[in-house]
């Protein structure tokens, strides 16, 4: 019993660990069978897999009749044996002509005793095997085959079967009681031979069941279709992409300037630039395009941003309220010191203009230079040019001389080679006679191995026959009968608070009412507070709002006064530092311009390359001139907003 405890507990155990809509049946049973092969016998690994496989091809008719006992006499049952059920249903549709009744008994005792019996109780019944059992199984097989092959052979193993759940459940056979005690006539025996003990017959070969055909592979694999509308999503996409990327090219190519090229000729031709534009009307471009960020943009305010400013609003007017108590107490004024910073902050503002002009001067410096450098390192570049050529006509000589020797090497290697070949045939041959040798060597192992192969299978059949034995003589035991359980009857232990299990249920259902009335008042005062919530979160916003108004009417009115202040700034003064690199650039420039005046006379000079350079000298004077307007522009824009970023400070 114990025998067949176990691999019935095996089956279920696989059978929960199985997902129908993700694995596959035969991929399932090939990890079954290798993951058990090293722990179980092949007799147990052999009955385990049959059941298993039968159950998963059967599967369709075997959940017909669990679900209908868990509906109709299983409610009180657990559905984590749901897969025992299944085995046992299997067992009773297809094993049991296969097993015997004896040893499907066995196996029935093997388990627990009040559900299999239950189990066994409904799907025995006519009335359910005639009517809607064999109307189910009807809509996925023939009839004639569900009567022929299942619905017969169960209803042929009813009576049995009723006998044997009566013997598990306690019931007696003969319910007939005697009146009075009569005297009985006592039977004797026939004095015949004794039979003779019955040889145990030799074990029947399992048959083996047909491989079913495997799943097509277009099951798992997608339509033609669906990939190639997913191509043209993505290619779609793809093309959208590129033609934003090229708007957005387009419009940073209108709001960015260009890059700067190599301004050689750039004073040079500056005389020629103004001849031009006093014959020729000049054509002005229009200026680069700058964007700017908006300002303001719409902002979602969640309840802690709500509340702080809310409450920062409320800091700024109690301090407000606090400054006008003290000054109508008598505190004294800031006047003098505002004019005191006024100046500092102008001193400070023609110190920064200073500081501003004299970067500026230090990059144009450092261009000339760099071009200056340039100029130098072109000479330098020339001269190194010259040896390198040198060098190479050195290099190709001694290039030469080493293919001269390499040419004569190869001669040589291919001397060598004709006489290596003349001595390939004897080796050939050698190598031919080794490989005979070696076969026939394996010839006589795999020999020796099929003869062990034969004498380990005679001994697992003998060991298979002891076995069988040793089972049939286990299946004459006696088993323990089971006990009915009484839900309304108390267990009787001596605990406190101890009760039936109807009573228990009865209470259970009271504590859940209780608690979904709890639960429906903590969600009307949870309601409540969040309404009394958003109420107050309203006003503080319409307080916010006011706020707000009136903080941008007085910022206006302060721009306005600090707009006027910056207007009566002069310009700011010259600095020593400024003239000084004012100078040094005047001597770079004149420099440079008889450098380029040089190259341009020089006779190896084309007319193409002359007019780019015009072009070229052209254009940048066209960016210096808008690069001078853009930072007086910004030198104005920070003159003006110097003193407003000193006042905030303050």
């Amino acid at each position: 019993m114990t025998y067949y405890g176990k691999c019935i507990e095996t089956v279920i155990e696989q059978l929960d660990k199985f997902k129908p809509h993700k694995d596959n049946p035969e991929q399932f049973l090939e990890t079954v069978s290798t993951s058990l092969q090293q722990t179980l016998s092949p007799q147990k690994l052999s009955f385990i897999l049959d059941i298993l496989a039968g159950c998963l091809e059967y599967r369709k008719l075997l959940t017909v009749v669990v679900d209908a006992f868990y509906v109709r006499d299983g409610r009180l049952c657990l559905w984590a044996d749901y897969s025992l059920f299944e085995v046992i249903c299997y067992l009773a549709m297809f094993q049991l002509d296969e097993l015997g009744f004896q040893l499907f008994c066995s196996i029935i005792k093997s388990q627990p005793v009040a559900k299999t019996c239950k189990f066994l109780r409904f799907f025995f019944n006519p009335l359910n095997l005639c009517s809607w059992i064999k109307d189910e199984w009807s809509l996925i097989y023939e009839t004639a085959h569900v009567k022929e092959n299942w619905i017969d052979p169960l209803m042929r193993w009813q009576p049995e079967v009723q006998e044997l759940i009566n013997q598990l459940e306690g019931v007696p056979t003969d319910r007939t009681l005697l009146k009075t005690k009569a005297k009985v006539t006592e039977p004797k025996e026939f004095n015949l031979t004794v039979p003779k003990p019955r040889a145990i017959t030799m074990p029947e070969p399992v048959p083996t069941m047909a491989k079913p055909r495997p799943v097509p592979q277009s099951t798992y694999q997608e339509p033609k279709e669906q990939k190639l509308l997913q191509m043209i999503k993505r290619f779609n996409r793809r093309t959208a992409e590129e033609l934003l990327l090229k708007a957005n090219m387009e419009e940073l190519r209108c709001a960015m300037p260009r890059l700067r090229k190599d301004p050689q000729v750039q004073d040079v031709k500056k005389q020629q630039q103004q001849q031009q534009q006093q014959s020729v009307p000049r054509i002005r471009r229009t200026p680069n395009l700058t964007f700017y960020k908006p300002n303001s943009f719409p902002v979602k305010l969640n309840t802690a941003t709500i509340l702080r400013e809310g409450a920062l609003y409320q800091r700024q007017v109690e301090k407000e309220l606090q400054r006008v108590d003290k000054l109508v107490d008598g505190a004294g004024d800031f006047s003098e010191f505002l004019e005191w910073q006024k100046k500092m902050q102008a001193k400070d503002l023609e110190e920064q203009l200073a500081a501003g002009e004299c970067r500026r001067l230090q990059g144009k410096l450092s261009h000339e230079e760099a071009i200056l450098a340039r100029h130098n390192l072109m000479q330098e570049n020339k001269q190194k040019a010259d040896q390198k050529k040198e060098e190479t006509a050195e290099l190709m000589l001694q290039c030469a001389e080493r293919r001269l020797q390499e040419e004569k090497s190869m001669r040589e290697l291919v001397e060598q080679v004709t006489e290596a070949q003349k001595n390939v045939r004897l080796a050939h041959m050698k190598l031919v006679k080794g490989r005979q040798q070696i076969v026939q060597e394996v010839i006589e192992e795999s020999r020796e191995l099929l003869q062990r192969s034969t004498e380990e299978a005679r001994e697992e059949q003998r060991r298979r026959c002891e076995l069988i034995a040793q089972l049939r003589a286990l299946e004459t035991q006696p088993t323990r009968k089971g006990k009915l359980v009484d839900l309304t009857q108390i267990p009787g232990y001596g605990l406190e608070g101890e009760m039936s299990v109807v009573e228990l249920r009865e209470r259970l259902a009271l504590l859940k009412e209780t608690q979904k009335r709890e639960r429906r008042e903590k969600r009307d005062h949870i309601i409540q507070d969040k309404r009394a919530k958003s109420q107050k979160l309203q006003n503080t916003v319409e307080q916010i709002s006011l706020c707000r108004a009136a903080m941008g009417r007085t910022a206006a009115l302060r721009w306005e006064e600090k707009k006027a202040q910056a207007a009566s700034l002069g310009t700011p003064s010259q600095d020593e530092r400024v003239l000084e690199l004012q100078r040094r650039m005047e001597e770079r420039v004149a420099e440079r311009r008889k450098q380029t005046a040089k190259l341009l006379l020089s006779p190896s000079r084309a007319v193409r390359p002359q007019l780019r350079a015009q072009e070229e000298v052209q254009h940048w004077l066209e960016l210096d001139q808008s690069r001078e307007r853009r930072l007086q522009a910004r030198q104005e824009a920070d003159r003006t907003c110097q003193p407003t970023r000193h006042l905030k400070a303050s």
